[in-house]
Protein backbone atom coordinates (compact mmCIF):
# COMPACT_ATOMS: atom_id res chain seq x y z
CA UNK A 1 0.00 0.00 0.00
CA UNK A 2 1.70 3.36 -1.00
CA UNK A 3 0.24 7.09 -1.50
CA UNK A 4 1.57 8.87 -4.66
CA UNK A 5 2.87 12.15 -5.19
CA UNK A 6 2.46 14.11 -8.78
CA UNK A 7 4.62 17.33 -8.40
CA UNK A 8 4.41 19.61 -11.42
CA UNK A 9 3.20 16.56 -14.10
CA UNK A 10 3.77 17.90 -17.66
CA UNK A 11 2.96 15.46 -20.88
CA UNK A 12 4.06 16.93 -24.20
CA UNK A 13 3.94 14.59 -26.88
CA UNK A 14 6.26 15.29 -29.92
CA UNK A 15 3.81 17.16 -32.02
CA UNK A 16 3.72 19.71 -29.60
CA UNK A 17 0.20 18.59 -28.24
CA UNK A 18 0.42 19.82 -24.08
CA UNK A 19 -1.96 17.13 -22.63
CA UNK A 20 -0.76 17.64 -19.00
CA UNK A 21 0.23 20.96 -17.87
CA UNK A 22 2.19 21.06 -14.57
CA UNK A 23 -0.56 19.08 -12.51
CA UNK A 24 0.40 18.94 -9.15
CA UNK A 25 -1.53 16.08 -6.60
CA UNK A 26 -1.11 14.19 -3.54
CA UNK A 27 -2.74 11.03 -3.30
CA UNK A 28 -2.65 9.80 0.00
CA UNK A 29 -2.32 5.70 1.00
CA UNK A 30 -5.92 4.01 0.67
CA UNK A 31 -7.48 7.06 -0.85
CA UNK A 32 -10.23 6.37 -3.61
CA UNK A 33 -9.48 9.86 -5.96
CA UNK A 34 -11.46 9.87 -9.01
CA UNK A 35 -9.83 11.60 -12.38
CA UNK A 36 -13.07 13.42 -14.31
CA UNK A 37 -13.35 15.50 -16.56
CA UNK A 38 -14.56 15.86 -20.49
CA UNK A 39 -13.05 14.04 -23.46
CA UNK A 40 -9.71 15.19 -24.11
CA UNK A 41 -9.19 16.68 -20.63
CA UNK A 42 -5.66 14.87 -19.99
CA UNK A 43 -7.13 12.03 -17.32
CA UNK A 44 -5.95 8.87 -19.15
CA UNK A 45 -3.17 10.57 -20.17
CA UNK A 46 -2.29 10.98 -15.81
CA UNK A 47 -3.71 7.26 -15.14
CA UNK A 48 -1.41 6.26 -17.84
CA UNK A 49 1.80 8.02 -16.42
CA UNK A 50 1.17 6.56 -12.66
CA UNK A 51 0.94 3.02 -14.80
CA UNK A 52 4.33 3.66 -16.83
CA UNK A 53 2.72 3.46 -19.49
CA UNK A 54 3.20 6.88 -21.01
CA UNK A 55 6.83 8.71 -20.27
CA UNK A 56 6.69 11.81 -18.16
CA UNK A 57 7.84 14.84 -20.06
CA UNK A 58 8.55 16.99 -16.88
CA UNK A 59 8.16 16.56 -13.35
CA UNK A 60 8.39 14.51 -10.32
CA UNK A 61 6.40 11.12 -9.50
CA UNK A 62 6.21 8.87 -6.28
CA UNK A 63 4.77 5.94 -5.46
CA UNK A 64 5.64 5.34 -1.99
CA UNK A 65 9.05 6.63 -1.38
CA UNK A 66 10.34 5.75 -4.72
CA UNK A 67 10.81 8.23 -7.39
CA UNK A 68 9.14 6.32 -10.62
CA UNK A 69 9.60 8.29 -13.36
CA UNK A 70 12.56 5.91 -14.80
CA UNK A 71 11.18 2.75 -13.31
CA UNK A 72 9.49 -0.02 -15.96
CA UNK A 73 5.53 -0.55 -14.91
CA UNK A 74 6.30 -4.46 -13.95
CA UNK A 75 8.34 -2.86 -11.75
CA UNK A 76 5.96 0.06 -9.79
CA UNK A 77 3.67 -2.70 -7.94
CA UNK A 78 0.66 -1.47 -9.38
CA UNK A 79 -2.69 -3.06 -11.04
CA UNK A 80 -4.45 -1.48 -14.08
CA UNK A 81 -8.26 -2.42 -15.01
CA UNK A 82 -8.87 -1.27 -18.40
CA UNK A 83 -12.13 -0.42 -20.31
CA UNK A 84 -11.87 -3.47 -22.20
CA UNK A 85 -11.64 -5.61 -19.66
CA UNK A 86 -8.10 -7.41 -21.79
CA UNK A 87 -8.71 -10.46 -21.01
CA UNK A 88 -7.11 -13.60 -22.88
CA UNK A 89 -10.26 -15.14 -24.77
CA UNK A 90 -8.36 -18.72 -25.03
CA UNK A 91 -7.85 -18.83 -20.91
CA UNK A 92 -10.39 -19.63 -18.22
CA UNK A 93 -10.80 -17.27 -15.53
CA UNK A 94 -8.90 -19.27 -13.47
CA UNK A 95 -6.12 -18.93 -15.44
CA UNK A 96 -6.79 -15.08 -16.74
CA UNK A 97 -6.49 -14.83 -12.60
CA UNK A 98 -3.31 -16.74 -12.19
CA UNK A 99 -0.87 -15.84 -15.65
CA UNK A 100 0.31 -12.88 -13.97
CA UNK A 101 0.90 -14.33 -11.02
CA UNK A 102 2.83 -17.75 -12.83
CA UNK A 103 4.90 -15.14 -15.55
CA UNK A 104 6.36 -13.93 -11.80
CA UNK A 105 6.85 -17.29 -10.79
CA UNK A 106 4.68 -17.09 -7.95
CA UNK A 107 4.55 -21.49 -6.30
CA UNK A 108 1.70 -22.93 -7.24
CA UNK A 109 -0.12 -23.28 -4.18
CA UNK A 110 0.12 -19.29 -3.17
CA UNK A 111 -1.34 -18.75 -6.64
CA UNK A 112 -4.51 -21.31 -6.00
CA UNK A 113 -4.70 -19.38 -2.23
CA UNK A 114 -4.67 -15.98 -3.97
CA UNK A 115 -7.10 -16.78 -7.01
CA UNK A 116 -9.45 -18.34 -4.84
CA UNK A 117 -9.77 -15.98 -2.41
CA UNK A 118 -10.42 -13.01 -5.12
CA UNK A 119 -12.97 -15.36 -6.31
CA UNK A 120 -14.72 -15.58 -3.39
CA UNK A 121 -14.39 -11.87 -2.74
CA UNK A 122 -16.09 -11.22 -5.85
CA UNK A 123 -18.81 -13.58 -5.99
CA UNK A 124 -17.28 -15.88 -9.37
CA UNK A 125 -15.90 -18.83 -8.09
CA UNK A 126 -18.67 -20.60 -10.29
CA UNK A 127 -16.93 -19.41 -13.07
CA UNK A 128 -13.91 -19.96 -12.51
CA UNK A 129 -13.56 -22.77 -15.68
CA UNK A 130 -15.63 -20.80 -17.98
CA UNK A 131 -13.94 -18.66 -20.92
CA UNK A 132 -14.50 -14.46 -21.32
CA UNK A 133 -17.17 -15.44 -24.28
CA UNK A 134 -19.29 -17.33 -21.88
CA UNK A 135 -19.36 -14.20 -19.25
CA UNK A 136 -21.26 -11.36 -19.31
CA UNK A 137 -20.06 -7.76 -19.16
CA UNK A 138 -20.40 -7.44 -15.55
CA UNK A 139 -19.09 -11.13 -14.78
CA UNK A 140 -15.74 -9.93 -17.17
CA UNK A 141 -15.15 -6.97 -15.62
CA UNK A 142 -15.02 -8.94 -12.10
CA UNK A 143 -13.08 -11.46 -13.66
CA UNK A 144 -10.46 -8.11 -14.78
CA UNK A 145 -10.69 -6.90 -10.68
CA UNK A 146 -10.05 -10.27 -9.98
CA UNK A 147 -6.70 -10.33 -11.67
CA UNK A 148 -5.65 -7.08 -10.86
CA UNK A 149 -6.57 -8.02 -7.07
CA UNK A 150 -4.47 -11.07 -6.69
CA UNK A 151 -0.98 -9.40 -7.57
CA UNK A 152 -1.56 -7.78 -4.03
CA UNK A 153 -0.17 -4.27 -5.48
CA UNK A 154 0.27 -0.99 -3.74
CA UNK A 155 -2.28 0.58 -6.15
CA UNK A 156 -4.92 0.17 -8.22
CA UNK A 157 -5.71 1.61 -11.40
CA UNK A 158 -8.89 1.85 -13.19
CA UNK A 159 -9.85 3.58 -16.42
CA UNK A 160 -13.41 4.11 -17.28
CA UNK A 161 -13.50 0.26 -15.76
CA UNK A 162 -17.68 0.63 -16.14
CA UNK A 163 -18.39 2.47 -19.54
CA UNK A 164 -19.16 -0.52 -21.48
CA UNK A 165 -21.72 -1.97 -18.66
CA UNK A 166 -25.57 -0.97 -18.90
CA UNK A 167 -26.70 1.58 -16.92
CA UNK A 168 -28.79 -0.98 -14.29
CA UNK A 169 -25.63 -3.32 -13.82
CA UNK A 170 -23.35 0.03 -14.15
CA UNK A 171 -24.84 1.42 -11.09
CA UNK A 172 -24.41 -1.98 -9.45
CA UNK A 173 -20.57 -1.90 -10.07
CA UNK A 174 -20.40 1.10 -8.50
CA UNK A 175 -21.00 0.14 -5.29
CA UNK A 176 -19.23 -3.29 -5.66
CA UNK A 177 -16.12 -1.62 -6.74
CA UNK A 178 -16.38 0.89 -3.39
CA UNK A 179 -17.14 -2.06 -1.46
CA UNK A 180 -14.20 -3.76 -2.59
CA UNK A 181 -11.71 -0.72 -2.01
CA UNK A 182 -12.90 -0.65 1.43
CA UNK A 183 -12.42 -4.43 1.97
CA UNK A 184 -8.85 -4.02 0.74
CA UNK A 185 -7.72 -0.95 2.06
CA UNK A 186 -5.20 0.00 -0.61
CA UNK A 187 -5.17 3.05 -3.14
CA UNK A 188 -7.61 3.51 -5.74
CA UNK A 189 -6.94 5.93 -8.58
CA UNK A 190 -10.14 5.66 -11.10
CA UNK A 191 -10.52 7.96 -14.57
CA UNK A 192 -14.31 8.31 -15.88
CA UNK A 193 -15.91 11.36 -18.02
CA UNK A 194 -18.99 10.21 -16.00
CA UNK A 195 -19.33 12.87 -12.83
CA UNK A 196 -22.14 10.85 -11.19
CA UNK A 197 -19.54 7.78 -11.06
CA UNK A 198 -17.25 10.47 -9.26
CA UNK A 199 -20.00 12.00 -6.77
CA UNK A 200 -21.31 8.46 -5.17
CA UNK A 201 -17.26 6.77 -5.26
CA UNK A 202 -15.12 9.13 -4.50
CA UNK A 203 -13.01 10.27 -1.37
CA UNK A 204 -11.99 13.09 -3.10
CA UNK A 205 -12.04 14.38 -7.26
CA UNK A 206 -9.92 16.04 -9.03
CA UNK A 207 -11.31 18.38 -11.82
CA UNK A 208 -10.03 18.19 -15.10
CA UNK A 209 -9.91 20.52 -18.08
CA UNK A 210 -7.49 20.79 -21.14
CA UNK A 211 -4.76 19.32 -18.78
CA UNK A 212 -4.89 21.65 -16.40
CA UNK A 213 -6.47 20.68 -12.90
CA UNK A 214 -9.74 23.09 -12.11
CA UNK A 215 -10.28 22.00 -8.66
CA UNK A 216 -9.55 19.05 -6.17
CA UNK A 217 -11.70 18.41 -3.22
CA UNK A 218 -14.79 15.82 -1.68
CA UNK A 219 -18.16 15.25 -3.53
CA UNK A 220 -19.77 17.53 -1.21
CA UNK A 221 -17.25 20.34 -1.77
CA UNK A 222 -17.00 20.78 -5.42
CA UNK A 223 -20.66 20.67 -5.76
CA UNK A 224 -21.86 23.33 -3.16
CA UNK A 225 -18.45 25.13 -3.43
CA UNK A 226 -17.54 25.13 -7.13
CA UNK A 227 -14.37 27.41 -7.41
CA UNK A 228 -15.16 28.23 -11.24
CA UNK A 229 -18.04 28.11 -13.96
CA UNK A 230 -16.24 25.13 -15.35
CA UNK A 231 -16.55 22.95 -12.32
CA UNK A 232 -20.07 23.99 -11.45
CA UNK A 233 -21.37 23.16 -14.99
CA UNK A 234 -19.60 20.00 -14.96
CA UNK A 235 -20.60 18.60 -11.63
CA UNK A 236 -23.68 18.18 -11.03
CA UNK A 237 -26.72 16.60 -13.08
CA UNK A 238 -28.99 17.96 -14.76
CA UNK A 239 -26.17 20.76 -14.54
CA UNK A 240 -26.08 24.20 -13.41
CA UNK A 241 -28.37 26.98 -14.70
CA UNK A 242 -26.39 30.35 -15.65
CA UNK A 243 -28.28 33.45 -16.47
CA UNK A 244 -25.63 36.83 -17.46
CA UNK A 245 -26.42 39.28 -14.59
CA UNK A 246 -24.67 42.62 -13.09
CA UNK A 247 -24.42 43.28 -9.83
CA UNK A 248 -26.17 46.75 -8.25
CA UNK A 249 -24.90 48.13 -5.17
CA UNK A 250 -26.93 50.62 -2.83
CA UNK A 251 -24.95 50.93 0.42
CA UNK A 252 -25.04 48.26 2.29
CA UNK A 253 -27.62 46.17 -0.09
CA UNK A 254 -26.52 44.14 -2.75
CA UNK A 255 -28.57 42.71 -5.90
CA UNK A 256 -28.38 41.14 -9.19
CA UNK A 257 -30.31 42.39 -12.38
CA UNK A 258 -31.39 40.01 -14.80
CA UNK A 259 -33.23 40.54 -18.23
CA UNK A 260 -36.33 41.83 -16.34
CA UNK A 261 -35.98 40.98 -12.60
CA UNK A 262 -33.79 42.27 -9.74
CA UNK A 263 -33.49 39.74 -7.05
CA UNK A 264 -31.51 40.93 -3.43
CA UNK A 265 -28.60 39.29 -2.78
CA UNK A 266 -29.25 37.94 0.94
CA UNK A 267 -26.27 35.65 1.85
CA UNK A 268 -24.64 37.77 3.97
CA UNK A 269 -20.77 36.23 2.32
CA UNK A 270 -21.90 36.66 -1.03
CA UNK A 271 -23.48 40.16 -0.35
CA UNK A 272 -19.85 41.60 1.68
CA UNK A 273 -17.90 40.15 -1.26
CA UNK A 274 -20.25 41.96 -4.15
CA UNK A 275 -19.86 45.22 -2.00
CA UNK A 276 -16.08 44.85 -2.14
CA UNK A 277 -15.88 44.10 -5.81
CA UNK A 278 -18.33 46.53 -6.61
CA UNK A 279 -20.84 46.73 -9.62
CA UNK A 280 -19.24 44.33 -12.48
CA UNK A 281 -20.49 41.88 -15.05
CA UNK A 282 -21.39 38.59 -13.77
CA UNK A 283 -22.93 35.15 -14.24
CA UNK A 284 -25.29 33.75 -11.82
CA UNK A 285 -25.68 30.10 -11.40
CA UNK A 286 -28.65 27.90 -9.47
CA UNK A 287 -28.82 24.91 -9.61
CA UNK A 288 -31.89 22.70 -11.08
CA UNK A 289 -33.18 21.90 -7.16
CA UNK A 290 -33.03 25.26 -6.40
CA UNK A 291 -35.08 26.73 -9.05
CA UNK A 292 -38.44 25.69 -7.51
CA UNK A 293 -42.17 26.36 -8.57
CA UNK A 294 -42.83 25.66 -4.64
CA UNK A 295 -45.65 28.29 -4.01
CA UNK A 296 -44.84 28.64 -0.51
CA UNK A 297 -41.27 29.86 -1.14
CA UNK A 298 -42.46 32.42 -3.49
CA UNK A 299 -45.04 33.46 -1.01
CA UNK A 300 -41.99 33.88 1.47
CA UNK A 301 -39.75 35.29 -0.90
CA UNK A 302 -41.74 37.69 -3.41
CA UNK A 303 -38.79 39.40 -4.88
CA UNK A 304 -36.58 35.87 -5.67
CA UNK A 305 -38.00 34.86 -9.31
CA UNK A 306 -38.13 35.16 -12.63
CA UNK A 307 -41.06 34.41 -15.19
CA UNK A 308 -40.02 31.94 -18.00
CA UNK A 309 -41.51 29.86 -20.87
CA UNK A 310 -41.75 25.98 -20.76
CA UNK A 311 -40.37 24.26 -23.53
CA UNK A 312 -40.19 20.84 -22.36
CA UNK A 313 -41.71 19.03 -18.75
CA UNK A 314 -39.68 15.19 -18.63
CA UNK A 315 -41.69 12.97 -15.99
CA UNK A 316 -38.88 10.96 -14.51
CA UNK A 317 -41.22 9.28 -11.93
CA UNK A 318 -40.93 10.90 -8.63
CA UNK A 319 -39.66 13.94 -10.05
CA UNK A 320 -40.28 16.29 -13.14
CA UNK A 321 -37.39 18.15 -15.04
CA UNK A 322 -39.18 21.23 -16.33
CA UNK A 323 -37.27 22.59 -19.39
CA UNK A 324 -38.15 26.58 -19.72
CA UNK A 325 -36.53 29.59 -21.82
CA UNK A 326 -35.45 32.75 -20.20
CA UNK A 327 -34.89 35.46 -22.71
CA UNK A 328 -32.32 32.87 -24.58
CA UNK A 329 -30.91 31.09 -21.53
CA UNK A 330 -32.47 27.36 -21.14
CA UNK A 331 -33.04 27.17 -17.11
CA UNK A 332 -34.14 23.30 -15.83
CA UNK A 333 -35.91 23.54 -12.52
CA UNK A 334 -36.13 20.08 -10.55
CA UNK A 335 -40.22 19.48 -9.75
CA UNK A 336 -41.13 17.59 -6.94
CA UNK A 337 -44.54 17.91 -7.75
CA UNK A 338 -47.34 16.11 -9.88
CA UNK A 339 -48.33 19.62 -11.09
CA UNK A 340 -48.94 19.57 -14.99
CA UNK A 341 -47.34 21.77 -17.11
CA UNK A 342 -48.32 22.95 -20.66
CA UNK A 343 -45.88 23.57 -23.72
CA UNK A 344 -45.36 27.67 -23.73
CA UNK A 345 -47.35 28.52 -20.79
CA UNK A 346 -45.52 31.19 -18.17
CA UNK A 347 -44.05 29.77 -14.62
CA UNK A 348 -42.84 31.94 -12.01
CA UNK A 349 -39.60 29.99 -10.96
CA UNK A 350 -38.63 30.75 -7.33
CA UNK A 351 -34.60 31.38 -7.53
CA UNK A 352 -33.39 29.82 -3.61
CA UNK A 353 -31.49 33.08 -2.88
CA UNK A 354 -28.64 31.48 -0.11
CA UNK A 355 -28.09 28.76 -3.11
CA UNK A 356 -27.06 31.87 -5.14
CA UNK A 357 -23.67 31.61 -6.96
CA UNK A 358 -22.11 34.08 -8.89
CA UNK A 359 -19.16 34.16 -11.66
CA UNK A 360 -17.12 36.90 -13.35
CA UNK A 361 -17.73 36.97 -16.52
CA UNK A 362 -14.39 37.48 -17.92
CA UNK A 363 -12.28 35.17 -15.58
CA UNK A 364 -15.27 32.48 -15.45
CA UNK A 365 -14.34 32.34 -11.36
CA UNK A 366 -16.65 31.85 -8.48
CA UNK A 367 -16.24 35.19 -6.97
CA UNK A 368 -15.83 33.90 -3.32
CA UNK A 369 -12.97 32.91 -4.59
CA UNK A 370 -11.55 35.81 -5.89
Amino acid sequence: MAGISLKNISKVYSDGTVAVNDLSLEIENKEFIILVGPSGCGKSTTLRMIAGLEDISDGEMKIGERVVNNIAPKDRNIAMVFQSYALYPHMSVYKNMAFGLELRKVPKDEINRRVTEAAKILDIEHLLKRKPKALSGGQRQRVALGRAMVRSPDVFLLDEPLSNLDAKLRTAMRAEITKLHRRLETTFVYVTHDQTEAMTMADRIVVMKDGIVQQVDTPQNLYKHPVNKFVAGFIGSPAMNFVNCKSKIKGNNASVILADTEIPIENPELKEKLISIGESELVMGIRPEDLTVDMNYLKENPHSFIKACVEVAEPMGSETYLYADYFGARLVSRVYSETQFTVGEEVSLAVKNEKIHLFNRNTQLNILTL
